[in-house]
């Protein structure tokens, strides 16, 4: 909030302690896709606060600060962003962590701060709508479409030309386990609608095996009845889960375990069975969908993961690193969208 003859306000200056938490997190959505909703928490309370504080202020600066400057601005971050972050969450536009980040921006960034640094103002491009949190969302989204255009050139420098290189690159096979986002192949040829590599882990681990095991012997395991007796648990999938995998059939990782029928199954090819490789009984057996995994898109992923030595893969790029750059933007520049048309 602006307030004449001041180099920043209080609750201003509080505010930029979100700029290193929104990058911590920015950083942990790269790294993990997994951010904890604690961080929210502490975030929340002191954008409730300093909200409060910009009040009191505002109501003690009287004129046009109370009604244009703080009510009009407050209004438009609670009563727009706030259900927009809402309703792109529950249609799945968003995942839960960048719901609540723009729910907590919504809080701490309602009204545009402004910074005195000598002769220079921060944000640059201040806009007449005010409302800073909304600034962010239209900076993120900017970020967002921009990105798929960057990767398509590096795709296509490289000479990555194919119709999904605006939304991923190959890697080797071998770096599938620690990678995050999505197979972008079928058996069929390149797809949008691969397997989700999250729930690729969560299917290994629950069956005890490595990828480069399952490609070493791809007729053994896809064949049911080697399926392990004593599951292990199959985690969340993420890369970084702590997990004490034991191998088929409940022995520990290494141990000898092959039976009749999977001898038999390396020997003469891949059998005629009713559920190849167990995805069916995979998802039967754990809680929840994986992340929304058909046992036909299991199936595939397999299929395409034991026979290519390199697959094209969608990492998904997650949102909280458009909020965080969009953050950054608004706080130097302003608003990207408004700032350039108006």
């Amino acid at each position: 909030m602006t307030l004449a003859g001041t180099v920043a306000t209080g609750p201003d200056l509080l505010r930029l302690v979100a700029v290193p938490v929104f990058a911590w997190t920015a950083y942990r959505d790269i790294e993990t896709r997994r951010v904890s909703s604690t961080v929210w928490i502490p975030l929340a309370l002191l954008g409730a606060v300093l909200l409060l504080w910009d009040a009191r202020l505002a109501w003690a600066a009287g004129g046009t600060v109370w009604s244009y400057d703080f009510l009009v601005p407050t209004a438009i971050s609670l009563g727009l962003v706030v259900p927009i972050a809402y309703l792109f969450w529950w249609i799945g536009g968003f995942g839960g962590a960048d719901a609540k980040a723009l729910l907590v921006l919504a809080v701490l960034f309602p009204t545009f701060p402004e910074y005195a640094l000598g002769t220079v103002t921060l944000p640059l491009e201040p806009t007449r709508i005010g409302a800073f949190s909304f600034t962010i969302l239209t900076n993120a989204v900017l970020v967002a479409v921009a990105l798929p255009v960057v990767l398509a050139i590096r795709n296509a420098a490289a000479g990555r030309i194919a119709p999904v290189m605006f939304v991923g690159w190959p890697v080797s096979w071998e770096q599938v386990p620690e990678t995050h986002g999505r197979l972008l192949e079928t058996p069929t040829g390149l797809s949008r609608g691969g397997l989700d590599l999250d729930a690729l882990r969560m299917y290994l681990r629950w069956r005890g095996l490595s990828l480069a095991q399952l490609r070493d012997a791809p007729e053994r395991y896809r064949d049911p009845a080697t399926l392990p007796d004593e599951p292990n648990p199959p985690t969340d999938g993420a890369v970084t889960a702590d997990v004490d995998l034991r191998g088929d059939g409940g022995a520990l990782e290494g141990a000898e375990t092959e039976t009749a029928a999977t001898a038999a199954a390396d020997s003469q090819g891949a059998p005629a069975v009713d559920d190849p490789w167990g995805a069916e009984a995979f998802l039967d057996d754990i809680e929840g969908s994986a992340y929304g995994t058909t046992p036909e898109a299991l199936r595939d992923g397999l299929e395409v993961l034991h026979e290519n030595e390199t697959v094209w893969i969608s990492p998904g790029t997650p949102f909280l690193v458009p909020i965080f750059a969009g953050l950054v933007i608004a706080l130097i520049y302003g608003d990207l969208l408004l700032g350039t048309l108006l």
